[in-house]
């Protein structure tokens, strides 16, 4: 007799006890936490198929168990910055300078405008406490440079976040610091001591293999904070695992057999389970919407630690069945996971296979607070209300009639049904060279269509079977590229 695999039996069980559980009805404003992981692939985990004899994440099955696991939820980019732009604004990072695909340098100014509504300022609005704690990547101040020895203004604080506790830039950048509020976290005094690796400012440097903790124990003191409180809050937690380096803490060192990525990966579970742990401990798991998902597919070349490399030789998928990862135009680049807890609201246990991207975020949380019509002139012009995917209502036609995404090479693709028209010319930053059209990612920069159900591992161009709807495709992207937004 065969058993069933472990994952599916919970699955069985959450359903049962979710259906025959009276629930009570969550208040009209829940808690909202979003957990934006950094280069967590889409087969990383074991709701979306990680051998559990490598890698083990038991939280965020949790997540999977007691809310709605979604398999074709895109990133808008193929790496950082323009997807966490998106995701705050409901806007392609594209429509700014940052146009060309990369990603905002350490010294960058703030990408955000401070005019522009954001989903903490839209919250704040709806009176949410608002707290961002983790990886920005997104930039301080407006000069030029910035001054990391003076006022770090403006930037999340003028976004509508009431606090954050971050890491400027990524979790190997030059600065070494945490930034609380405005100002370096411990900053002593203004005196630098440059290296080739560090800012050198006088402040303590953070430790990378306890930085997951650091933030961690920041957004749960946060979270802390909050109970007893009246208003509902809003926290932005954006953990820097996966990201290179790849630095496991004490507590995981040497627990996967999938080596340090491995136990980088159960790092940020343990993570995520100690927000749950958190919202326990003050009653308000039951009513809080949790987000869970990545920034961008995993790392499935390079690499400062040539980890990736090990966990995979290991056999771990990290983007699971897709075509290449982090910074390509494939699949693998683009596809995250994507998990949302709502008890009373989200069905348990359930799975959908609606696509959206991560800029929807904005346009459906603002539909849970009760905003349902939002200027696209002024606010999250590329955003699209899908909170009944997420509840589990019935959603035909498809909520999204098609998708933006652009690699790190600035290479556009288009998403509609099954298609996907991909037009594969490179873009770069003002004075530099386009990148090379020639070597192993070269098939990246030709035009094609692909037919996703028909090829999933996008081998196969069929721009010439079906030239109608590769001209149809390749006329709507540049419609939505030419005007300011492309959501009705």
């Amino acid at each position: 007799m065969k058993t069933i695999p472990r994952f599916l039996a919970l699955v069985a069980l959450a359903v049962v006890t979710y259906t025959n559980c009276t629930h009570a009805a969550p208040a009209k404003t829940p808690n909202i936490v979003v957990i934006l992981s950094d280069d967590y692939g889409y087969g990383s985990l074991g709701a979306y198929g990680a051998d559990p004899a490598l890698v083990r994440t038991p939280n965020l099955d949790r997540l999977a168990l007691e809310g709605r696991r979604f398999t074709d939820a895109y990133t808008p980019s193929s790496v950082c910055t323009p997807t966490r732009y998106a995701l705050i604004t409901g806007r392609y990072c594209w429509r700014t300078a940052l146009n060309h695909g990369g990603v905002a340098n350490t010294l960058d100014p703030l990408l955000i405008e401070t005019t522009r509504p954001t989903i903490a300022s839209l919250l704040k609005k709806h009176g949410y406490a608002t707290g961002f704690v983790g990886k920005w990547h997104l930039g301080y101040g407006t000069e030029p440079r910035v001054d990391f020895t003076k006022e770090l203004k403006p930037g999340p604080l003028e976004l509508g976040f009431d606090y954050q506790f971050a890491v400027p830039q990524n979790h190997n950048d030059k600065t070494r610091v945490f930034v609380e509020n405005h100002r370096v976290y411990g900053l002593r005094s203004a005196k630098l001591t440059p290296s080739e690796k560090s800012l050198g400012l006088d402040a303590p440097e953070r430790d990378d293999p306890k930085t997951m903790g650091d933030l961690t124990e920041r957004a749960v003191g946060w979270l802390g904070q909050q109970a007893g409180q009246s208003a509902p809050f809003f926290l932005y937690f954006a953990p820097v695992a996966v990201h290179e380096l790849v630095t496991p803490s004490a507590e995981t060192q040497g627990t996967s057999k999938a080596g340090p990525y491995g136990d980088f990966i159960h790092d940020l579970d343990r993570s995520v389970g100690r927000i749950l742990a958190a919202l326990e401990k003050q009653n308000a798991l039951e009513n809080t919407l949790i987000i869970f998902s990545s920034d961008n597919g995993g790392v499935v070349s390079g690499g400062q630690t040539g980890a990736s490399k090990i966990a995979m030789d290991a056999g771990l998928k990290i983007n699971g069945a897709l075509r290449g990862g982090k910074h390509d135009v494939w699949e693998g680049g683009f596809k995250v996971p994507f998990i949302v807890r709502w008890p009373g609201r989200v069905p348990a246990g359930t799975v959908s296979h609606e696509m959206f991207g991560l800029v929807d975020v904005f346009a459906t949380v603002a539909a849970v607070v009760g905003e349902t019509k939002l200027d696209r002139t002024t606010t999250a012009p590329d955003s699209v209300n899908v909170l009944s995917a997420w509840t589990g209502a019935p959603t035909a036609p498809p909520l999204r009639r098609d998708l933006i995404l652009q690699s790190a090479s600035g290479v556009y693709a288009i998403r509609s049904g099954p298609w996907k028209w991909i037009n594969g010319v490179p873009l770069a930053p003002k004075d530099k060279k386009a990148p090379a059209v020639s070597g192993p990612k070269a098939d990246q920069f030709r035009p094609r269509l692909i037919n996703l159900v028909d090829d999933p591992g996008e081998t196969t161009d069929v721009s010439a079977a079906h030239p109608e709807i590769a001209r149809e495709l390749a006329a709507l992207l540049k419609q939505h590229r030419a005007q300011g937004f492309s959501r009705d």
